[in-house]
């Protein structure tokens, strides 16, 4: 049983949680943290001291005061006025994961959110009531606005979401399921949809799935190297010990294990040929780069998925701080090195796909077909693979070095 707010999340608790394989819960002691926050916010609204998102406008209207009578309705107009992303929604297990995420993040203590708000969100991800979430409309700060706008939309009793098989209107849910809409409180809307779990959740599954293609990777290299009969001596562990790299090692050693007692490559230990191609040899340096970058990056996720990227945090009622936790700068930096290090893997199988292809090697007919001409044999695979890889040197473009001021100047730099 995983506990909200109080275990320290892992990647694969959220793949689990998603998965409907573990469980979890908001136990007393994280209850009494979620609950004496919101008492702090409380006993805020009803001293009168200002305190950005409870009783002010948002981004550059920071400076109007809002009355004591409108701060419930504030918070309401937040999660209308900015449910304004478009595109495709995104997929059912991204949205999953954002809601965990929130929930664990928001259980912390610190965001002033009511105990009937989460159980509610807590609620949703327990019985598969996943938000429709659009794909555009993010910057990443101040966190990722739109996206976490309509992902919550459905508290209030808006929006769309899918349950059960379909998307549906989620009045029809609730009436279904006998629910009222939630009655958010002051700073609720903020606490919401201030953060950066679109980039999180995204991040989370881009680093499980990546972790299965690297070790795909290896396996289909050595399958590879058996295929065009090159040589296992470039993953010798000695060579490996003057240039230590940890992910160059890693796959060295896997690569031995994968070929050990090989036949084919035992077939031809005296041969002529001295080095085989770059995509073959230099498989431990090109994998095991992607795999350092693969765990730098889920070093950066595991330390953001377990922090506060709300703003402000109520640390009392007599004391809040205004910062920038939810600037998604932490994460948009990680996840560019994490499509370049994808992309590589990628490349360099695309370049293994030719020598299987180009006829050179014994027992490997040209195009892989005996009888060509008549017969285009692997011919237009290679095609759809170069295509992928062409269009992967797009997708890997570094999306952070882009930033378009926004609210007016007042998110001047954003992550992308």
């Amino acid at each position: 049983m995983f506990n909200l707010g109080i275990d320290t999340i892992s990647i694969q608790n959220v793949i689990d949680i998603c998965d409907g394989k573990l469980s979890f819960q908001l136990n007393t002691e994280a209850r009494a943290k979620v609950v004496k926050s919101s008492e702090n916010v409380a006993q805020i609204v009803e001293s009168g001291d200002v305190v950005y998102g409870v009783n002010t406008g948002f981004g550059p209207l920071c400076n109007t005061i809002i009355s004591k009578e409108n701060t419930a309705k504030l918070q309401d107009n937040i999660l209308r006025s900015h449910s304004v992303g478009v595109g495709n929604a995104i997929d059912l297990k991204i949205a999953k994961a954002m809601m965990i995420l929130k929930a664990h993040n928001l259980s912390v203590g610190f965001s002033g959110i009511q105990e009937a708000t989460l159980d509610r969100i807590i609620f949703f991800i327990q019985n598969d009531i996943i938000p429709e979430v659009p794909e555009q409309g993010s910057v990443g700060a101040s966190g990722d606005l739109a996206p976490l706008a309509h992902l919550f939309l459905p508290l209030i009793g808006l929006g769309k979401v899918h349950y059960k098989g379909e998307w549906r209107e989620t009045p029809d849910v609730y009436n279904e399921l006998g629910l009222d809409p939630i009655n958010l409180k002051a700073k609720e809307g903020l606490a919401l949809i201030n953060g950066t779990q679109f980039i999180a959740a995204h991040a989370v599954w881009g680093v499980y799935n990546l972790h299965h293609c690297l070790n795909t990777a290896d396996i289909i290299g050595a399958m590879s190297l058996e295929g065009v009969l090159g040589s296992d001596s470039p993953f010798d562990e000695r060579l490996h010990e003057v240039r230590p790299f940890d992910g160059s090692r890693l796959v060295a050693h896997r690569l031995r294990a994968l070929l050990q007692n090989s036949e084919m490559v035992a077939s031809h230990e005296n041969c002529g040929r001295v080095q085989d191609p770059y995509s073959i040899r230099c498989m431990p340096q090109v994998h095991g780069s992607s795999r350092n970058a693969w765990l730098h990056v889920k070093q950066m996720v595991d330390i953001e998925i377990n922090s506060v990227t709300d703003n402000p945090i109520i640390l009392s009622a007599e004391e809040s701080i205004s910062g920038g936790n939810f600037h998604g700068q932490p994460l948009a930096m990680p996840c560019d090195y994490l499509t370049l290090a994808a992309h590589e893997v990628g490349n360099i199988s695309d370049r293994r796909s030719y020598l299987l292809l180009n006829g050179e090697h014994p027992g490997l007919p040209k195009l892989l077909m005996t009888d060509i001409g008549l017969n285009s044999g692997f011919m237009i695979p290679q095609y759809t693979s170069a295509a992928l890889v062409s269009e992967n040197k797009a997708l890997c473009f570094p999306a952070s070095a882009d930033s378009v001021p926004t609210s007016l100047g007042q998110e001047d730099h954003v992550s992308m």
